[in-house]
């Protein structure tokens, strides 16, 4: 079950814009799944369907602390009754996400409390919500996490239907975050293409800069390159079952031990040393790889080695370009050096000049 909404007006507060007359304002705290949040709202904000505390026509909440408690408490009571109602209408509507500037992909509040996710997170044109964008990134994370999990645990395991059940919960995660990165990827458009217009949402809420999307796009591209890996590792994983399996079934299989004893104390034995030009020793990551998979990883290492030379470049240029702006403000200081000593010679000129003057009248 998602967490549960809690809401409170835990204080009121004194408004005095420059235009009109002082107000009250009541903070409504909201306990959302993944933050709290607080808005603030005049007394004549809070709509219908329940009735409001009585509004007193003679007396003012402004600088009576009695009368702003007592109407803190009723317009908190009021909020709760709509959240405890049997009936949903008013909570799933609109105007009381707008109210409590509640992110979009949240349809509805439950009795209990609870939210109730939104149908149109996986519709077409993703996911356009940017805390909604977030909220699903951070799924994505678990997706990818747990199909590593069960790729680990598929390596451990020993039999072929343990094997079998790991290889196809691990597809299966990666299936669901191949298509989270899709809709993650639509609705990064749609907001990059939101946040350049004029239709920000509601409150300005869609709109995020150009830094933030830039950021987005990397966790984006770096999940994308995570899925590739994990799904070229599922992939010879199953290429090394078929193999190990036809190993076994033709009777011909043979360990690197075999091998080793069958040219040992001949010329074709393998050299203890390293050999110049000779294949490199196998590691982790390429252990478990077959062709199709170390072609991968190859190209996967050529593009991060051609990202950290384009970092490196953009490095180098920035210090080529502060190394200009130093050389021009030497050039500029050395000028004003210049001026200054003139202008030392000719005060110490001025000086020799009334020297000899105040010789003389002596």
């Amino acid at each position: 079950m998602a967490p549960a909404l809690e809401i409170s007006i835990p204080n009121a507060s004194t408004a005095t814009p420059s235009d009109s007359k002082p107000y009250t304002v009541y903070h409504v705290a909201l306990q959302l799944p993944l933050r709290r949040h607080e808005i603030k709202k005049r007394y004549n904000d809070f709509p219908p369907p329940y009735p409001l505390p009585a509004k007193s026509w003679l007396r003012r909440t402004v600088n009576n602390e009695g009368l702003t408690e007592e109407r803190r408490q009723g317009l908190e009571k009021y909020l709760k009754s709509i959240i405890e109602s049997e009936d949903a209408r008013w909570r799933s509507s609109s105007a009381w996400r707008s109210f409590l500037n509640l992110p979009s992909g949240t349809n509805t509040v439950n009795k209990d409390g609870s939210f109730s996710a939104s149908k149109r997170r996986g519709s077409v044109g993703g996911i356009q919500d940017p805390n909604e964008w977030l909220d699903a990134h951070r799924d994505l994370k678990s997706q990818i996490q747990s199909a590593r999990q069960q790729l680990k645990q598929r390596e451990a395991a020993t039999t072929a239907q343990s094997q079998h059940s790991l290889s196809a919960e691990a597809k299966a995660s990666l299936v669901r975050a191949a298509a989270s990165i899709q809709q993650l990827d639509d609705g990064l458009k749609a907001i990059s293409a939101v946040s350049k217009g004029d239709e920000a949402g509601w409150g300005g809420s869609k709109k995020i800069g150009d830094g933030e999307i830039r950021r987005r796009r990397d966790l984006l591209g770096a999940a994308k390159k995570e899925v590739e890996g994990l799904e070229g590792l599922l992939r010879s994983m199953a290429t090394k079952n078929t193999n190990t399996s036809s190993a076994v079934n033709s009777g011909a299989a043979a360990t690197a031990s075999d091998k080793e004893g069958l040219w040992k104390g001949t010329s074709a034995a393998k050299p203890s040393g390293r050999v110049l030009g000779g294949p490199l020793k196998e590691t982790e990551r390429t252990r478990e790889l077959d062709n199709s998979g170390m072609v991968q990883l190859q190209t996967q290492i050529m593009q991060e080695q051609d990202e950290d030379v384009m970092s490196l470049g953009k490095t180098v240029a920035r210090l080529k370009d502060m190394g200009i702006m130093v050389n021009e403000e030497l050039t500029i200081q050395n000028e004003m050096l210049g001026m200054l000593e003139q202008d030392t010679d000719r005060v110490q000129g001025k000086i020799d000049v009334a020297r000899r003057r105040i010789n003389k009248i002596n």
